[in-house]
């Protein structure tokens, strides 16, 4: 015969769980950070990585995460502003993303009064590129994804499904191309047109910022700005790239060139805050607290029927 535990036991249990749990949230967590989290970094290399698509704002894309211009300007200036540091290493594994984000990024870059030199890693590509080729000397990987100078906007266009499924798009717009670009129907000539010089445009500020940034000639750059994406060692052969290595041959760069002695790294990074952790143990505690509760009520009428 099984045993049956009552449904006040199961109560109690449950209530013992989720006072343990509170106890941890707020007496533990708060105590380790006051062990674990530190106090003024000291180093003289400011290292901010550069990891994801670039946006403005630093929301998930398709469930990933992204770099916030917003937060690397301001990192880039309070290294800027660091009387320890002497120099910043940007260590880039970027696809690229915003144009406005990435030029932001930039701009902030050739604001900086200390040397600033890029890493690309695995992938310096587009806006990630165009970060990359305003430092004043740029190290990427014999094999990593370099340049792809170019513009994209391309998107679903789905009005043949939704007349497939008898699905109609009733347009109500003030200004003839309002809702040019929509998804609900097909872009016309004219329409295509007009995108299209917008893109063109936008891909002619990417190819003088990167003659600018690499002093290289206008015609050279826009000959090679076909989207295209360069292996490191195509891209230095290119113009697009100073030095092939990766992090050793960098710091073996920073130390003979700016008279270091050894490196130290000071990190600038999003760090999540103690209330972010928080949210995210609150909503994995409920969630389980949820599913709790439902076994345990699956339980209970399984019991009834065992004697």
């Amino acid at each position: 015969m099984k045993k049956v535990v009552s449904p006040s036991g199961r109560s109690k249990a449950i209530i013992f769980s989720i006072l343990g749990t509170l106890a941890v949230i707020f007496i533990v967590f708060p105590l380790l950070g006051l062990v674990f989290l530190d106090g003024n970094q000291f180093g003289n290399v400011a290292l901010i990585p550069i990891n994801g698509p670039i946006t403005g704002n630093g929301q998930n894309y398709l469930g990933t995460g992204t770099v916030s211009s917003e937060n690397m300007v301001q990192f880039v200036k309070e290294a800027d502003e660091n009387i320890q540091v002497k120099v910043i290493l940007l260590e880039i594994n970027s696809p690229g993303g915003s144009a406005v984000a990435s030029d932001e990024i930039a701009n902030a870059v050739k604001r900086a009064k200390k040397p600033v030199v890029a890493l690309i890693r695995e992938v310096g590509a587009s806006g990630g590129y165009w970060v990359a080729s305003s430092a004043d000397y740029v190290i990427a990987n014999r094999m990593s994804i370099t340049g792809s100078i170019g513009v994209i906007s391309s998107y679903l266009e789905f009005s043949g499904l939704m007349d497939k499924y008898g699905v109609g798009y009733e347009r109500l717009v003030a200004g003839k191309y309002k809702d040019i670009g929509t998804p609900y129907q097909r872009l016309d000539d004219e329409e295509k047109i007009i995108l299209q010089k917008k893109l063109d445009k936008i891909h002619d500020f990417f190819i003088q910022e990167i003659a600018k940034n690499r002093k290289l000639p206008e015609n050279k750059v826009r000959a090679i700005a076909t989207g295209e994406f360069f292996l490191g060692e195509e891209a230095m052969n290119l113009g697009l790239v100073d030095k092939l290595g990766d992090k050793l041959i960098a710091e073996e760069y920073l130390k003979q060139t700016y008279d270091l002695d050894e490196i130290e790294y000071i990190t600038y990074e999003t760090q999540e805050t103690f209330f972010d952790l928080l949210t995210g143990v609150f909503s994995h505690f409920f969630f389980n607290i949820g599913e709790g509760f439902g076994s345990m009520l699956i339980k209970e009428s399984n019991s009834r029927l065992v004697v």
